[in-house]
């Protein structure tokens, strides 16, 4: 039995299975066979495929990174052949094909160990025998206790005192016969009083001056103090290495008790503390191999914490707050619109994985890839490792127009593994046309409850009853409603000007029609014609529905920010058309017209008049069917046991909702969303809901 290199654990072997998949494996077989799926390994690129690349694990063994595991395109990993890379074996078949799987972890210090798979050894998880940590700590055999640095033989002889076969000093000539018990316990007393002062001297000097992490590079070879808070710690199959993050950089801290053991086990990610060592350099980067770590606290803490905090601001105060284009209700909430960029350029310096759910809509795609486009440069600023814009921003299209506990609950359990198994941080959680209804209220408490951080962004009608840390919504601030990407694309020339001219087309593009002059101004200045920008909205709105679940980054970014003239948009917008144009044509003569109290409505049952589960979802087929027709009022569809309402009339359905709701207590009838949201009921009362919701309309419109 032994004990696990990453949490100290009993387990058989060196890793449990809790955190087998935070090692690094070195495979030394010469089978497939021996490979153990489900463990990450390093590997070597043997050569390149239209349909994946060749990995080698070991010297015998070769497998398939498929082009579909990588997320992106092949030749954007910038691999060459030869090059050391990171792959986890996900299946090992009785043809003795291997199947690889994508690792985001690319680099040594990215993994908590590293170990050895040796099929001939005593188990297949054993530690590396030259490990270069290792070898350097092997040369001391003694170490502190407490977890600091290793003494050496002779330094430990000195330390404790001298070695038996050691000759003794020559006494002081002196009349032994004359020297008095007292003389004797004077001596004593001055010899003690002069170690005490060596220890003080000694201790003085055991703490140099604080040297910021940023100036660390004038500093190798000598002795530094370096005070900040720890980002993480991993544990390698030699030293403990802590993440150190002051208000100028990160550094890491090696610190060594023996091999795989967990120096400092009271110290965690998030504590402030101050640690001195002598600044070294290995594998090309600094590192302060650790001398003493101790936790501050008290005023020591609040002057490294205030410290921090101030430059912290400084950093994610955005550079400038002007407004893409005139828009008053935008105008309205500036102020709010800051915080919410301040949030995500903050998340970005903390190093937090900023997570963007938007809508599967024109809207939410616009505005999420906007605020996506913004925060790649400034990651990829922020951080050297090369999968880092794929680690720190992750786009997800939500299924609904609401932010669920389904949603939360699928947040949360990837944010809690990732907490566990790379002592990641927890992510800011940027919802997009969603998280701003009471809908989402039980969402944002679930994420609330593990301190992960909300901002709300939605151009539609809000209640704020859902509780997001920051909410931007003009219609909060009594303005009237905006399309959502083109409030996001504000958002995103907030959190980085640099990116603001790529911008400019994108709230164009969010419109089905009546675009504001000053977005079609904006727009102007760039080389999209009006046609191109109704083709790339088609296009969107086409990709958008199909893989609703995946961001589909690489595609999205080559429909908004590719050519003009591009094949691409008119490929997709033309498979937009005809397959819109279909279900139009399938539906409308289905529609069933009557008139009450003046008010023309337009009724269609979905479910019965369409193609089921194909393209395009109802509420685009409702605005598609609304802006063809000039003869109703109202257009009322029903799906299901859901009701939605189309009109240029200011109907709350909401407050239709819950009329009907009083009336017929007995149909399940519940409103979902504000006023500009949908109403659902027992479907078995369909015919008795769709009157109830006429009348109702019908009163409010009067």
């Amino acid at each position: 039995m032994g004990t696990c290199i990453i949490c100290g654990s009993s387990t058989d072997g060196r890793v449990c299975d809790t955190h087998e998949e935070d090692v690094a494996f070195e495979f030394r077989g010469d089978s497939p066979d021996q490979l153990t799926p489900g463990r990450y390994y390093k590997g070597t690129i043997d050569g390149f495929a239209d349909f994946g690349v060749f990995v080698d694990i070991g010297d015998s063994v070769t497998g398939l990174l498929h082009r579909s595991e990588v997320p992106g395109r092949l030749e954007s990993l910038g691999w060459d052949a030869g090059d050391k890379v990171y792959v986890q074996v996900t299946d090992v078949h009785d043809n003795e094909n291997v199947d690889l799987g994508w690792s985001i972890r690319q680099d040594d210090r990215d993994f908590r160990g590293h170990l050895v798979d040796d099929p001939s050894a005593e188990s297949n998880a054993e530690l590396p025998e030259d490990d270069d940590d290792s070898d350097e700590e092997q040369d001391t055999e003694t170490s502190t206790a407490d977890g600091g640095t290793p003494v050496s033989e002779d330094d430990a002889e000195f330390e404790f005192g001298e070695s038996e076969d050691a000759e003794p000093e020559p006494e002081a000539e002196a009349d032994e016969e004359a020297e008095t018990d007292e003389e004797a316990e004077a001596a004593d007393g001055e010899a003690e009083a002069a170690e005490s002062e060596s220890a003080d001297a000694e201790s003085e000097e055991s703490e140099p001056e604080r040297v910021p992490i940023a100036d660390l590079e004038d500093y190798v070879d000598e002795r530094v103090t370096v005070e900040g808070e720890l980002a993480n710690a991993r544990q390698t199959s030699g030293p403990t290495v802590f993440e150190l993050a002051d208000e100028t950089g990160a550094v890491d801290c090696a610190a060594f008790v023996e091999a795989g053991v967990r120096a400092y086990p009271d110290i965690e990610a998030g504590d402030v503390v101050r640690i001195v060592g002598e600044v070294e350099r290995r594998r090309g980067e600094l590192q302060v191999e650790t001398e003493d770590l101790y936790e501050l606290e008290g005023t020591d803490a609040q002057a490294v914490e205030a410290r921090m905090e101030d430059a912290l601001t400084e950093r994610a105060t955005p550079e400038t707050t002007n407004l893409l284009a005139e828009d008053d209700a935008v105008e309205a909430v500036t102020d709010d619109l800051v915080d919410a960029a301040t949030a995500i350029r903050r998340a970005v310096v903390e190093s937090r994985p900023v997570i963007v759910r938007h809508t599967a809509t024109v809207e939410g795609y616009v505005a999420g890839t906007a605020i996506e486009r913004a925060l790649l440069p400034l990651i990829r600023d922020e951080h050297e490792r090369e999968d880092a814009e794929y680690h720190y921003v992750d786009r997800r299209p939500l299924d609904d127009a609401f932010y669920t506990i389904d949603d939360a609950t699928g947040d949360v359990t990837s944010m809690l593994e990732a907490a566990e198994r790379h002592d990641e941080k927890h992510p800011l959680f940027v919802l997009v046309g969603a998280g701003s209804t009471s809908e989402s209220t039980d969402a944002i408490d679930l994420l609330d409850i593990y301190d992960a951080d909300t901002v709300a962004i939605d151009g539609g009608y809000t209640d704020d009853a859902a509780g997001a840390d920051v909410l931007v919504s003009p219609t909060e601030a009594g303005e009237n409603p905006v399309n959502t990407g083109a409030l996001g694309s504000q958002l995103a020339a907030f959190v980085n000007d640099d990116v603001r001219e790529d911008l400019y087309h994108l709230p164009a593009v969010a419109y089905w029609a009546d675009t504001p002059d000053a977005y079609a101004d904006l727009a102007a200045q760039t080389h999209y014609s009006p046609d191109t920008l109704a083709e790339l909205r088609d296009a969107i709105a086409l990709e958008a529905f199909y893989q609703s679940y995946e961001d589909k980054r690489e595609l999205i970014s080559d429909l908004l920010w590719g050519e003009a003239d591009d094949s691409l948009i008119e490929h997709v917008s033309e498979q937009f058309r005809e397959r819109l144009e279909t279900e139009v044509s399938t539906a409308e003569p289905h529609l069933d017209v009557r008139g009450q109290d003046g008010v023309a409505f337009e009724t269609l049952d979905v479910d019965a008049y369409t193609h089921e589960y194909d393209f395009p979802p109802v509420d685009l087929l409702l605005d598609a069917l609304y802006r063809r027709r000039d003869r109703a009022d109202v257009l009322v569809g029903v799906s299901g046991d859901e009701i939605r309402v189309r009109s240029d009339d200011a109907v709350d359905v909401r407050a239709v909702g819950e009329t009907v709701a009083d009336e017929l207590s007995e149909a399940g009838v519940e409103p979902r969303g504000a006023r500009d949201g949908r109403i659902e009921f027992l479907s078995g009362e369909k015919d008795a809901v769709v009157d109830a919701v006429i009348d109702a309309i019908t009163d409010q419109l009067a």
